[in-house]
Order: structure tokens, then C-alpha cells, then sequence
């Protein structure tokens, strides 16, 4: 149902699975380096403390997967960008069947941030979401206070003719509290239109 692998123009988007990524590769994304606190300061997860929590999140990966429930990529920039070949970060598309819907995730380690790569993976996964599955609505958020997040989507929904729809108050549940959530949407007819020009 997902395309296993997605190549954009500096981008490539590999499908997470036990087979096609190495383990300890991806738990030097998710786990305690320099950077790790302020990449997962506005995430709805915690660092992964041990190799078996990303191993675990692999096996949620293919579940996901295999049920038709979304679809997790990591994110590694071509040749001639760089850090060519490294994991820079990862993103999912996770449709909602039931409302012709999907929601986009990204997490990009600090590094990869400021280089356009959140948008350009946006282009891929929107063309995923509306011209092979079919759907009709993608929704993008951020918790509130996340300035750098703000930005990258207000650039893409923009782009596409999409709109902000809202502050959802107490919306996402945390470690230790609930966050407020910004809420934007693109749909199908304003994707359509914005390929069009």
C-alpha cells in the first residue's frame, strides 16, 4: 500500500524496518546526544534510553505498516548534500481511514534543521497521501511554543493552499502534562490546484 522507499530531488526516504534499517544506527537519533533534548523538547516522546526501546520501535514501524496504519521513513540526504547517506531524521504519514484523512510526523536531528528538508518531504508524502491513497484531507500540527515547527509548516500549507484551523487546548497528552496543539490542513482540491501552477 506505501511505496517502500521515496526519493525527492536531496532526499531520500527509506521504509523502517528491521530489514532495511540498522538498529544502532537509529538509536543514535533517538537516544541521549548533545542535541537529543532540544530535538525532543516539542515531541510526543521521551529519548530512547537503550537500544531496545528503538528496537521496540521498529517492531511498531512494521506493525503499523503491515495494518495499513502509517508508514515511517527514515530520512537520509543524497549525494551531494551534507551528510550524505546518514540518518538525518524520520517522518510518517498515519492515515485515519475512517475520515479519508492522514497526519505527517517528522523529527529531524539538529543538524538537518533550517535546510527546507521538513517541506520537500511534505511534496512526497502529499502525493502519497492524495494521488496512491486516495484520501482527501492532511493534517499537520505542532505543539505550541514551537516556533521553528510553526514556520516550516506555515511555509508548506502556504505553498499548497492549505489553512490553519485552529489552537486545540489540552490536546495531546505528555509525560507530564498536555500540551496545546496548532492544527493546519491541506486537501486534496487545494493540493490539486497548487501542482496545477
Amino acid at each position: 500500500m506505501f511505496p517502500e522507499r521515496i526519493e525527492t530531488d536531496r532526499l531520500s526516504l527509506e521504509r523502517i524496518s528491521h530489514d532495511s534499517v540498522d538498529v544502532f544506527d537509529l538509536h543514535e537519533l533517538y537516544s541521549n546526544g548533545d542535541d537529543t533534548e532540544e530535538m525532543f523538547e516539542y515531541w510526543d516522546s521521551s529519548p530512547h534510553k537503550t537500544v531496545k526501546e528503538t528496537y521496540d520501535y521498529v517492531d511498531e514501524a512494521e506493525r503499523l505498516w503491515d495494518e495499513g496504519e502509517g508508514a515511517k521513513y527514515v530520512i537520509r540526504p543524497k549525494e551531494g548534500e551534507d551528510g550524505t547517506g546518514v540518518i538525518a531524521g524520520t517522518t510518517g504519514l498515519y492515515p485515519d481511514w475512517e475520515k479519508w484523512s492522514a497526519n505527517l510526523g517528522i523529527l529531524l536531528d539538529k543538524q538537518f534543521w533550517g535546510r527546507g528538508y521538513s517541506g520537500e518531504r511534505v511534496d512526497a508524502l502529499l502525493s502519497v497521501a492524495f494521488d496512491r491513497l486516495g484520501l482527501e484531507l492532511v493534517v499537520a500540527a505542532h505543539i505550541d511554543g514551537n516556533e521553528k515547527s510553526r514556520r516550516a509548516i506555515n511555509k508548506y500549507v502556504e505553498r499548497y493552499g492549505g489553512q490553519y484551523e485552529g489552537l486545540l487546548r489540552n490536546w495531546l497528552p505528555l509525560s507530564d502534562t498536555v500540551a496545546d496543539v496548532h492544527r493546519y490542513t491541506i486537501s486534496r482540491e487545494e493540493y490539486l490546484e497548487a501542482i496545477k501552477c
